[in-house]
């Protein structure tokens, strides 16, 4: 009787998780589209996270026992994906440019959902005119470019110098500010209808404090649909820090590799026919972005039934179903 109630138990969390429960309730091209996506952003991580063992060479590696590595050179044997202007190896930056990219991703989303996050609890629970100017300091930053301010911040952190640390968080930072009104609005709707549920209304009847009931009550209900914010903003972060490098606002070459300045300087390679310094960091985000907007936009169909679609089976099992609570 305990061994087979034991499994149903240990393992009814793990269907609960969004991307688990998103895969059970899909089907037909929405499930296609979310596979898709999942196997295109575990890609993802998969190079970033081994990268160095992947990659026969470093992101900033010109030379090796035999010599300098030749400059523009076409793919071969020993550099796959050939090589660019600098001599740098084009598939060892490709690759080191994803460890970039999950950086300046997770900087960003754990920064933005920290703070909005934490201002959404507050504002929808006490409201008053806090509320109101917290509502209209959000309204307000939606006006700044994402881009222009990661500019900015590059300036004021790094001076100029695009150094790994200055990189990564100018456009964290700027990404931060931008991504917080989100999170604030999502959190803020949801603590403003949950403070007035039956459960919240006794805690504090029985004295629980207002940051009690704002993190033990209100917290865990209000976040359901951050996952799927989390996917979407993902990949803005990752193209606002591929148009910093684009536009020399990036990361030095010697620092780390980034795919937007892999690009910028393969701009002059393709008048001349040289396709690959440009193509491989080009198919690198546009595949990234891809991935992650396939599940996000999958999750967020998903999480509306009015979107979902069943497939012929499932369909017929939910007609049954109400039928026979019809009938009864």
């Amino acid at each position: 009787m305990t061994t087979q109630t034991l499994p149903s138990a240990n393992t009814s969390w793990l269907k609960q998780l969004p991307v688990i429960s998103h895969l059970r309730m899909s089907s037909g091209l929405q499930r296609g589209m979310l596979v898709a996506g999942l196997v295109l952003s575990v890609l993802f991580f998969l190079c970033a996270l081994f990268a160095p063992l992947i990659a026969p060479f470093d992101f900033a590696q010109s030379s090796d026992a035999s010599g300098d590595f030749p400059r523009q050179a076409a793919p071969d044997a020993k550099f796959i994906w050939g090589t660019t202007a600098t001599g740098y190896d084009v598939f060892s930056r490709t690759l080191y440019g994803a460890q970039t990219a999950i950086w300046v991703i997770v900087a960003a989303v754990v920064m933005s959902l920290f703070v909005g996050v934490l201002l959404g609890l507050i504002s929808g629970y006490l409201g008053g005119w806090f509320d109101r100017i917290m509502v209209v300091l959000a309204d307000a930053i939606y006006a700044f470019p994402s881009l222009l301010l990661a500019i900015v911040m590059s300036i004021v952190i790094s001076q100029g110098q695009s150094s790994l640390f200055g990189g990564i968080m100018a456009a964290a930072i700027s990404i931060t500010v931008v991504f917080i009104p989100q999170y604030f609005r999502v959190v803020r709707a949801e603590v403003m209808r949950l403070k007035a549920e039956p459960f919240v209304e006794s805690a504090q009847v029985i004295g629980a404090s207002p940051w009690r009931v704002m993190f033990t009550h209100l917290l865990r209900n209000s976040t359901r649909t951050l996952p799927l914010i989390f996917t979407l903003n993902a990949t803005e972060a990752l193209l606002t820090l591929a148009g910093l490098g684009f536009l020399g606002f990036g990361i030095e070459p010697t620092a780390a590799s980034e795919w937007g300045y892999d690009l910028n300087r393969a701009m002059s390679d393709a008048t001349s026919g040289i396709w690959w310094t440009g193509l491989f960091p080009g198919l690198a985000i546009v595949l990234t972005v891809m991935g992650l907007t396939l599940v996000g936009e999958s999750m967020n169909d998903l999480n509306d039934p009015r979107l979902r679609r069943f497939s012929r089976k499932k369909a017929k099992r939910i007609t049954q179903s109400a039928q026979r609570g019809a009938t009864q």
